[in-house]
C-alpha cells in the first residue's frame, strides 16, 4: 500500500507540474519546477522512497532510449551525420577525460573512477529541455536536429563509458585494450539484437494480424514490451541493454512505415507513448528533487573529507563542473567548425561561416536531462566487497545540481544569444509536402475510379457508385490543384487554405458543443454521444490550432 501511496504522490506532482509550469508568468523549465515541487514534498513528508540502481534503470531507460531512436527525424539524422557523430562520440570521450580529470583534481576524496564515471554520466544532453526553454526565441530548425541526433547517439556512448567507469571502480583495474574490445561486443551485440528484436516481433504481430485480426490495444501493448524485452535479451548475453534499446528504436522508425497497423492502432499508439515519454521524465525530475535533501547530506559529509567544511562548497563544484562542461563544448564545437571549414576550402566552396554566438549556443544548448539523472541514479549502492560504494551521494548530488544550473543557465542565456541572430535561409520543405500531396490525391484518385467501377459493375445503381466517386475525386482534384500553383497563386492558394481550416476549426467546435448540448438534454444516449463527438475530435486533429 505504501509503494503505491507514494507512486500515486510522484504522478499528481507530475500533474501539478505541467499545470504550474504553464500558469508562471515567467518561462519556466518543466524539469526545474519538477524538482522543485520534489523538494516540496521532501520538506514537508518523509515518502521514504529507496531507489534501486538496477530497477530503476529498467524502468526509465528502456522506454526513453527507444522512443528517441523512433522519433529521430532522419533526414536531419543523415544530413548532418558527421557533426553529430563527432559531438556524439568525440566530444562524450572528451568529456569523460577532461572533465573526470577535473573533478578528481577539485574533489580528491571522489576516486578516479568515480569522476570518470560522473563525467560520462554528464555528457549525455537532453533536446526537449532545451526546446521548452528556447520556446520564447525559436532554435534554428538545423541545429535543433543536430541536438536532437547527438542526443540520441550520445544517450548510449554516454552510458556505455559509464558502465566501463563504474567496472573499473568495482574491480580496481582497467585496461584499454580489453575496454576497447568489450565494447566492440557491447556495441555489436546490442545493435543486432536491437534491430533482430523489434524486426522479428513486427513480423510475427504483421503476420498473427492479417490471418485473424489487429487489436489495438495488444498493439499498442506490444511496442512497449519490445524495448524492455530487447534491453533484457541484450544484458542476458551480456551485450549493451542501452544501444539495443536505441537502434530497436530506430529500427522500429523504418518497420512501421509498411502502413500494416490501422489507423486507430496508430493515434493511440502515439498517445500513449506521449504519455509515456511525459510521466517517465517528470517523475524522474521529481524524484531528484525528493532525494535532494538526503544526497546533500551524504555530499556534505564526503566534502568535509576534502577539508572543506562549508556547504557552499558544493555550489561551488556545481558551477565549475558545469563552466568545464561548457567550455569543453565550446572548445570542441570550434575546433569542429575550424576542420570543417578547411575541408570545404580544400575543396574549392564558400560555406556559411556561423558567429561565435551560435557556436556559443551550440555549447549552451547541452543542458542536462532525465538521461543523466536516470543513469547516475543507477551508480551501485556498495563494491563488491560489501562496502558503501565511494562518494556515491556526492556523484548523484553534482549530477543533480548540474542538470539544476544548466537548465537555469541555459534558459536566460539561449533568448539572448538567439535573439536576431542572422542565420542562412533554411530550406523549405513547403515544396516536398505539396508533390507528397499530390501524388498520395492522384493515387487515392485512381484507387477510388477503379474501385467504383469493381463496386459497380453488373449494378442496377451503377449510377449511385459514379456519383459518390466523383463527388469524393473531386476534393481530392481540388487539392492538387491547389498545391500546383506556385509564386502568387500560390500563395494566395495557401492563404484560402488558412482561412479554411480557420472557419472549419469554428464549426467542429460549434458542432462538438451541439452535441453535448444534446446529451445534456437526454435526447442523445451516451454511446452514440462519444461515438458522435469522437468522430468530431478526430476531423479536428487534422488541423493545427496555429
Amino acid at each position: 500500500m505504501e509503494t503505491i501511496t507514494v507512486a500515486l504522490i510522484l504522478l499528481l506532482a507530475v500533474v501539478v507540474s505541467g499545470g504550474v509550469s504553464r500558469a508562471s508568468p515567467i518561462s519556466v523549465p518543466l524539469p526545474l519546477v519538477q524538482i522543485a515541487i520534489g523538494a516540496l514534498i521532501a520538506a514537508v513528508a518523509d515518502l521514504g522512497v529507496q531507489l534501486k540502481p538496477e530497477i530503476f534503470f529498467l524502468l526509465f531507460l528502456p522506454p526513453l532510449l527507444f522512443l528517441d531512436g523512433w522519433r529521430i527525424p532522419k533526414e536531419g539524422l543523415f544530413r548532418d551525420k558527421g557533426t553529430i557523430l563527432e559531438l556524439a562520440f568525440g566530444l562524450v570521450v572528451f568529456t569523460v577525460v577532461g572533465v573526470g580529470y577535473f573533478v578528481n583534481w577539485i574533489i580528491p576524496a571522489m576516486p578516479l573512477a568515480i569522476a570518470f564515471a560522473l563525467a560520462a554520466v554528464l555528457s549525455p544532453t537532453d533536446p526537449i529541455a532545451v526546446s521548452a526553454i528556447a520556446a520564447r526565441i525559436p532554435i534554428p530548425r538545423r541545429l535543433m536536429h543536430i541536438l536532437e541526433g547527438e542526443s540520441l547517439l550520445n544517450d548510449a556512448s554516454g552510458l556505455v563509458c559509464m558502465r566501463f567507469a563504474v567496472a573499473a571502480a568495482l574491480t580496481g583495474s582497467f585496461s584499454a585494450f580489453a575496454a576497447f574490445g568489450t565494447f566492440l561486443w557491447l556495441a555489436t551485440g546490442g545493435i543486432v539484437i536491437g534491430v533482430v528484436v523489434t524486426w522479428t516481433v513486427t513480423v510475427t504481430k504483421n503476420w498473427v494480424s492479417r490471418h485473424i485480426g489487429e487489436e489495438a490495444g495488444s498493439q499498442i501493448l506490444i511496442s512497449l514490451l519490445i524495448p524492455f524485452g530487447a534491453y533484457l535479451l541484450a544484458e542476458y548475453v551480456h551485450c549493451s541493454g542501452i544501444l539495443a534499446a536505441v537502434a530497436a528504436g530506430i529500427t522500429m522508425s523504418y518497420v512501421e512505415q509498411s502502413g500494416r497497423a490501422l489507423p486507430a492502432t496508430r493515434i493511440r499508439r502515439s498517445a500513449v507513448w506521449d504519455l509515456v515519454q511525459f510521466t517517465a521524465n517528470g517523475v524522474i525530475f521529481v524524484l531528484l528533487g525528493e532525494q535532494l535533501p538526503q544526497l546533500f547530506d551524504g555530499a556534505a559529509r564526503v566534502v568535509q573529507e576534502t577539508g572543506h567544511h562549508a556547504p557552499v562548497w558544493l555550489l561551488v563544484y556545481v558551477v565549475a563542473i558545469n563552466l568545464a562542461l561548457a567550455a569543453l563544448r565550446f572548445v570542441w564545437v570550434w575546433t569542429s567548425l575550424r576542420f570543417t571549414l578547411f575541408r570545404a576550402h580544400l575543396k574549392g566552396e564558400k560555406p556559411y561561416v556561423p558567429s561565435w554566438r551560435l557556436i556559443a549556443a551550440t555549447s549552451i544548448a547541452g543542458v542536462r536531462g532525465a538521461i543523466t539523472l536516470a543513469g547516475v541514479l543507477t551508480l551501485p549502492l556498495t563494491l563488491n566487497d560489501g562496502s558503501p560504494f565511494p562518494a556515491r551521494d556526492l556523484a548523484i548530488f553534482l549530477a543533480g545540481g548540474v542538470i539544476i544550473v544548466s537548465l537555469i543557465a541555459a534558459s536566460i542565456t539561449l533568448p539572448f544569444l538567439l535573439k536576431d541572430l542572422e542565420l542562412p535561409p533554411e530550406p523549405s520543405h513547403q515544396a516536398e509536402e505539396d508533390r507528397a500531396r499530390i501524388a498520395a490525391a492522384e493515387a487515392a484518385i485512381r484507387a477510388i475510379e477503379q474501385a467504383q467501377h469493381d463496386m459497380g459493375e453488373g449494378q442496377i445503381d451503377a449510377d449511385l457508385y459514379t456519383d459518390a466517386g466523383v463527388r469524393i475525386m473531386a476534393l481530392y482534384r481540388q487539392r492538387i490543384d491547389g498545391r500546383s500553383k506556385i509564386g502568387q497563386e500560390g500563395e494566395l492558394a495557401r492563404k484560402i487554405d488558412d482561412i479554411e481550416r480557420r472557419l472549419r476549426l469554428v464549426g467542429l467546435r460549434a458542432e462538438r458543443a451541439e452535441l453535448y448540448r444534446i446529451a445534456r438534454s437526454r435526447q442523445l444516449s451516451d454511446e452514440i454521444a462519444r461515438r458522435l463527438v469522437r468522430e468530431v475530435d478526430l476531423l479536428e486533429s487534422r488541423f493545427p490550432t496555429a
